[in-house]
């Protein structure tokens, strides 16, 4: 969820004729520039180059203002692409589009109480007024699917109800059907990704997205595995109250991102390294890839730990796949190209048998993307990491811009790209290439963080062997 704007706004169209319009324009607007990009062969193949990146921008522009304008399915399919890679473009062009696309997460003007009032009253079958000792009208945050406000229960807890936009998931299947319109143009941005394939994974993790009743079962699960421990909280679900349109959690307090920017470094630092604690965490322990961390999601509380929330999106991972993954990553550090080309084939990274890959290639280009999983010690990230570029992009452009995206590993993409924003934005410090093998390769626990929750695991795992002992 992310902070509200100042103004109003009514609740998305749903009207069918007027959204399909709204993508249609989009679609014939990106389909006049790429024409004009096969005729124009002026200059040399840099201007060319710098004149296609332009005409990108420019289709991501039209793009993200019809997408901040419908919001529902539409909105929260543009936000899960925002982290797919746009090969090829130069760092101002890279660094322009990433504030863009940032803009479908980052804002979002609030619905008018009465329209949401009624979603209250409809899923609760009563009116708002008996089912809380009080609500505040005004929400606290808003986004593509839901807006929350803050409440209290009768016998005095304070919550958090998330209210799902009325009509968004009826909306969910026209606006995928409509996003189709866009597949020519998504296979212009990103040749590697599979758009029919991509598209149905997104309406998937949609669709389930708009079911509260299936997201308060994920929460319970997430918090039932991190219950205790001592720098992670995820809030407890009200099953009571809760239901396919209305979500009900324990109220938390705490500051978001644009506060902590302006704590001293260790604070920072600290914070950036629990996040990524707990999504990969999350991934390795529970097999779930939470594909909304944005910084929107999380917040720093009082006591000094970090809060999660929001787990709509998610997906499940196939048995070992980040294992997989973690073979990838050890061929990077050591520099073994052929581990790298096995490991990217048997994930569905590339087509083929493998034959028409270069290996060498392959491995200076995962070196270059992760780089700074590379670094020895612990690496001060900043802004300007985000837009990091590399001439073996631009050098092999023909080849590597047959890489593919596998569906299944869409929502870990994002997560991971969404947490080295979050800790680039934080200009924050870790050993990350440490902390990664700790966290996938299962290495030694990294720095005071690690061995705190070295301890929570041991003790978590001891206290339900004894469950199990005693319930035999």
């Amino acid at each position: 969820m992310t902070e509200i704007s100042d103004r109003q706004s009514a609740p998305p169209s749903r009207n069918r004729g007027v959204r399909t319009a709204r993508l249609g324009r989009v679609a014939l607007g990106a389909a006049a520039r790429w024409t004009g990009d096969r005729l124009d062969s002026r200059g040399t193949e840099q201007q060319q180059r710098q004149r296609r990146g332009d005409r990108i921008v420019a289709t991501i522009d039209a793009l993200v203002d019809q997408l901040a304008a419908m919001r529902g399915a539409a909105m929260k399919a543009g936000q899960v692409l925002s982290t797919v890679e746009f090969p090829g473009l130069d760092e101002q062009q890279s660094a322009y589009l990433q504030g863009r696309l940032a803009s479908l997460r980052d804002s979002a003007p609030a619905v008018d109480w009465k329209q949401m009032r009624r979603v209250l009253a409809s899923d609760w079958e009563a009116e708002p007024e008996r089912m809380l000792a009080q609500i505040d009208t005004r929400p606290a945050a808003a986004a593509s699917i839901g807006q929350v406000y803050r409440g209290r229960t009768f016998d005095g807890r304070q919550v958090a109800v998330k209210v799902q936009y009325p009509g968004i998931a009826e909306s969910v299947e026209a606006d995928m059907r409509n996003l189709r319109l866009l597949s020519p143009l998504l296979r212009q941005l990103m040749p590697g990704l599979d758009v029919k394939e991509i598209l149905g994974e997104l309406e998937e993790r949609i669709a389930e997205e708009c079911d509260y009743e299936l997201e308060a079962s994920n929460h319970r699960r997430v918090e039932r595995f991190w219950r205790g421990h001592p720098f992670i909280k995820v809030p407890g679900v009200d099953t009571e109250l809760s239901r396919r349109r209305v979500l009900v959690t324990d109220w938390i307090d705490g500051v978001g991102l644009a506060h902590i920017s302006a704590q001293p470094e260790p604070v920072r630092d600290r914070y950036a390294e629990i996040t990524y604690r707990f999504f990969y965490g999350t991934a390795v322990h529970l097999g779930l890839a939470l594909g909304d961390p944005h910084p929107g999601n999380h917040m720093l509380t009082p006591d000094g730990s970090v809060a999660f929330f929001d787990f709509g999106m998610l997906r499940r991972l196939p048995d070992g796949y980040l294992q997989r993954e973690a073979l990838i990553a050890r061929g990077i550090r050591e520099a073994d190209a052929q581990t790298v080309l096995r490991g990217m084939l048997e994930l569905g990274y590339l087509p083929g048998d493998g034959e028409q890959w270069d290996s060498q290639l392959l491995l200076e280009y995962m070196s270059s993307a992760s780089w700074w999983l590379q670094v020895e010690g612990p690496l001060r990230l900043s802004p300007e990491d985000l837009w990091r570029s590399t001439g073996i992009v631009r050098e092999h452009m023909d080849q590597l811009r047959q890489m593919r995206l596998p569906p299944e590993a869409l929502l870990l993409r994002r997560m991971e790209g969404l947490l080295f924003q979050t800790a680039s934005t934080l200009r924050a410090s870790a050993p990350w290439g440490e902390l990664m093998r700790e966290l996938v390769e299962g290495g030694a626990p990294v720095g005071e963080l690690g061995e705190q929750h070295a301890r929570w695991l041991s003790r978590r795992h001891e206290q339900r062997r004894a469950e199990t002992t005693a319930l035999a």
